[in-house]
């Protein structure tokens, strides 16, 4: 593995687009701790501290915290994140399952640009709106329902997170929060193209892992305390926590990575002397088709109950106790699992259409051994996904509701047990194992040793192919070895960045 780490500052083009990707890095990180103008830091980002501390969720400003690193926290110019973006996606990808006019639009040549120029123009929409509720919040921070205890906070410094509200306040944090977006679309277009992984997809990483190491120091003052205090906490449950820990990771890399294998048979076709099909190829279905998306779509279902509540009968104590249980008691977990399954099935349904698969299987004269041609194949592909998605759906419940249960249950900070579970990990773990497979593609195109192989040297005829599922425990090892790897070089420049 070091070999291959060291391989790959040999090769010209892949330490280009290494350091590259680094340097974008950097540049996020920095529009991470800028404030955005006429924003006091200070007191949002004492409220977060004292939510950490207080060992509680946070809410959906905790999860907007999360995955922009820490940008909400500093009241920085990224504090919206790629967020807008992503939901734009979605947006578009749904719409396009359900308006035929845009699904067709997406298989005619060119189409992806005018989806993808669509998504933008949304993109944009998106920032104005939340970037105005933003600015909105910022000036009166008390009366938003995500921010609880804030007045506390804002009484105990003395000082306004706001100085001069009004809407020259508000035109500036709009312009700024969406230009900071569009510039953090830019950067993940730049990575896709000219550095490693998908640009999009490694700016959210980037954001989880930036948050990695405060969790750890958190978990790590809970359970040793410093100054001869007593540990809250059995410290041997540390360690039992850590043996843990790996075995999360080493179910959610298999789970990620498991698909049932559709045998497709295509007949021979003799046109001239030539002899085409014959083979025998695999279908991959994926046991987790529909990623981390239905655990995105519950937490934003669950999160309107409770405030509506809070907003409608203020300082109502049923009210209250109502919404904290849909928050965090038995309710929430029963309607979270519910939400999660529902829409765990609702998006391979937009998304996996065997009725087109099983055309265009026969058009090319493909066919599964034992299935007929047409309808029959299509009711085949449907009744195996769904037995696919019910396990897969199973799955994602018990993730997402692991680092509540582990919060409440063990007293763990919320920081640290959320990266037990939930969209973070499920995150970090697909894209990094999707950005180690790009790069061993990159040596082993260059007879170079993969990740934790034993190669052959330069110059062989038979050297191997990029790996399609490799070991369980080398996976497990790798995707923490270097998800701790950027998680402290995040951390390096992120203290650089901020210290006076």
């Amino acid at each position: 593995m070091i070999s291959a780490f060291a391989n790959t500052l040999k090769i010209p083009e892949l330490r280009a687009r290494a350091l590259f990707t680094l340097g974008m890095v950097v540049i996020m990180r920095l529009g991470a701790v800028v404030t955005t103008p006429g924003v006091n830091a200070q007191v949002l980002r004492q409220w977060f501290l004292n939510v950490a501390d207080a060992k509680v969720g946070g809410g959906i400003a905790s999860m907007f915290n999360l995955f922009g690193g820490g940008a909400l926290s500093n009241c920085a110019i990224f504090s919206l994140g790629i967020m807008p973006y992503i939901s734009a996606s979605i947006m578009l990808q749904l719409l396009g399952a359900v308006i035929p006019q845009l699904g067709k639009l997406a298989r005619e040549d060119g189409g992806r640009q005018k989806i993808s120029q669509y998504t933008r123009y949304t993109t944009i929409l998106l920032c104005l709106f939340q970037g105005w509720l933003l600015a909105l919040s910022f000036e009166s921070p008390q009366s938003n329902p995500f921010l609880p205890g804030i007045a506390d906070t804002i009484a105990r410094l003395g000082v306004p997170l706001v100085g001069d509200p009004g809407i020259a306040f508000r035109l500036i944090t709009v312009i700024t929060m969406t230009a900071g977006t569009m510039f953090l679309m830019w950067l993940g277009d730049q990575i896709t193209e000219r550095g490693i992984g998908n640009g999009i997809s490694i700016i959210i990483t980037v954001g989880i892992l930036a948050q990695m190491p405060a969790g750890l120091v958190q978990a790590w003052r809970t359970f040793v305390p410093s100054g001869g205090e007593a540990a809250a906490v059995n410290p041997i449950v540390l360690v039992i926590l850590c043996a843990f820990f790996l075995i999360v990771i080493s179910s959610v890399i298999a789970v990620t990575q498991a698909q049932r294998k559709i045998s497709i048979q295509y007949a021979k076709r003799v046109v001239g002397r030539k002899v085409y099909g014959g083979q025998t190829q695999y279908m991959p279905l994926k046991v987790n088709y529909a990623g981390v998306m239905p655990i995105i779509f519950a937490q934003a279902i669950l999160l309107f109950p409770s405030t509506i509540l809070n907003m409608a009968f203020p300082g109502k104590a049923w009210a209250q106790e109502l919404a904290s249980a849909l928050t965090l008691g038995w309710p929430h977990y029963v309607l979270y699992g519910i939400l999660i399954f529902s829409f765990s099935y609702f998006w391979v349904a937009t998304q996996f259409q065997p009725a087109q698969i099983s055309d265009d299987l026969k058009k090319n004269g493909g066919f599964i051994p034992g299935i007929r041609p047409g309808k029959p194949t299509a009711e085949f592909l449907d009744y195996t996904m769904s037995r696919l998605t019910f396990a897969g759906a199973f799955f994602l419940v018990i993730i997402a509701i692991l680092p509540q249960l582990m919060s409440r249950g063990l007293q763990v900070p919320y920081m640290a047990a959320q990266f037990f579970g939930g969209t973070g990990l499920l995150i970090i773990v697909g894209v990094t194992l999707d950005t180690m497979r790009q790069v061993e593609t990159f040596l082993l195109q260059r007879h170079y040793d993969g990740f934790l192989r034993k190669g052959k040297t330069a110059g062989r005829t038979n050297f191997r192919q990029p790996m399609t599922s490799g070991s369980l425990v080398s996976d497990t090892f790798l995707v923490w070895f270097y998800a701790g790897l950027g998680a402290l070089a995040i951390a390096g420049v992120t203290i650089f960045l901020t210290r006076r």
